[in-house]
């Protein structure tokens, strides 16, 4: 479609500018708002009635805003504007704002409704009056989230985030051939807090980052643990790494610096990618080969839950695949969820791939799996997530 000529964008951006003229009255105290402005050009006063008397609250000019409150909120206009000199000025309305807001993370709402109320208050302090303390629920839950990053970044600068190990089991070997490592945070006051809570927090911030390298720096000294223990042959430890890790610049280089300066044998660290839309399919593609090359083993994490498809087996080398819990629960039920193992199975030995299956839980699962061929199960079965000593004296 072509583009727009000069005075059809001219025609539409006439109906977003306002131009009033010096003395002309923007919008008066006690009115009901719709929209906020963006000053292009010229002056705009504030002022807001204290009794008898008006007080100057601001000047305005270009590149500020005027009546912006009103576009969060929908109480009375709570000063009146007036240009000083002649204005343009672009019209911001509440739809505008609605839609950014609803979108918006709960942190950035509950700043600008903090704002809102300290403004608020201050205009009714100036003419005598108290407002009530009152909070919205997102205002409430903008500064929970606010509380509860600040003491996860104390609990990783302090070293309080823990790593528990559930085993994954070797079928044909019937041995534990390694661990999957799963962070824990035990906050002083809450208890134990849910991983889907934490992670999530950190992965809407830079935290996932220095807590992913945490993670990987506790695992290599478990991987030593195990082999100063004596522990033949070492079992691997897997680290989840997530789709917002892998596009942080330098991220396989500080991996592989960590593995060199641990002195842990080739193959004994995995990464779990965790299948997500998110995911950039050629990013990924070039940190199996690097990780590969240098004897990192790299998993492919909850494959099946309809992010991922067969072909990128085929795109995406991964050492391992790791089959969503959910075809566990209905292998025994559904005929169709044991074919599928059975075919992944099948095409695993095919691409040299190994198969975990995850969410074992009953002894017949397993079975079907060791008649299957499948090599590798994970589950409540095999072991529930235990802290590093309990494994090292069970070993």
């Amino acid at each position: 479609m072509a583009g727009r000529s000069s005075e059809e964008q001219e025609e539409a951006m006439s109906g977003l500018r306002t131009r009033i003229e010096a003395g002309q009255i923007l919008f008066r105290q006690g009115e009901i708002p719709d929209s906020a402005f963006l000053i292009e050009s010229g002056e705009v006063e504030v002022r807001v009635r204290q009794g008898d008397t008006e007080v100057v609250l601001s000047i305005l000019g270009e590149g500020d805003l005027v009546g912006e409150m009103a576009v969060i909120d929908d109480s009375y206009r709570t000063a009146t504007a007036t240009a000083i000199t002649d204005c343009v000025l672009y019209r911001v309305d509440r739809r505008q704002i609605g839609e950014r807001l609803v979108a918006a993370d709960p942190i950035i709402r509950a700043l600008l409704e903090g704002q809102l109320k300290r403004y608020r208050g201050a205009l009714a302090a100036l003419q005598g009056q108290s407002l009530p303390d009152t909070s919205t629920p997102s205002e409430q839950l903008g500064i929970d989230k606010i509380r509860l990053e600040t003491q996860l970044r104390e609990a990783l600068a302090g070293h309080a985030l823990e790593l528990s190990y559930q085993p994954i089991l070797d079928i044909p070997a019937d041995r534990i051939a390694g661990y999957e490592a799963l962070v824990r945070w035990q906050h002083p006051e809450r208890g134990p807090v849910s991983p889907a809570e934490f992670v999530a927090l950190a992965e809407e911030t830079s935290l996932i980052v220095p807590i992913g390298e945490y993670v990987i720096d506790v695992a290599c000294a478990a991987v030593s643990r195990f082999a100063r223990a004596g522990v033949d042959p070492v079992p691997f430890v897997a680290v989840n790494v997530s789709a917002r890790q892998l596009v942080h610049p330098g991220l396989v280089e500080r991996i592989l610096a960590r593995v060199h300066h641990a002195g842990l044998p080739a193959g004994s660290l995995k990464l779990e990618i965790t299948e997500s839309r998110a995911l950039d399919i050629e990013l990924v593609a070039r940190v199996i080969e690097l990780c590969q090359r240098h004897g990192i083993r790299v998993a492919l994490d909850d494959f099946g839950t309809g992010y991922s498809h067969f072909g990128q087996l085929h795109r995406l080398h991964f050492d391992t695949v790791k089959l969503d819990r959910s075809f566990a629960h209905a292998m025994l039920a559904d005929p169709r969820a044991m074919a599928i193992i059975e075919h992944l199975a099948e095409l695993g030995r095919a691409l040299r791939t190994d198969i975990v299956v995850e969410g074992v839980e009953t002894g017949e699962q397993l079975a079907e799996l060791r008649r299957i061929g499948c090599r590798y199960a994970q589950g409540y079965l095999i072991g529930r997530p235990r802290a590093l000593g309990e494994w090292l004296a069970s070993a």
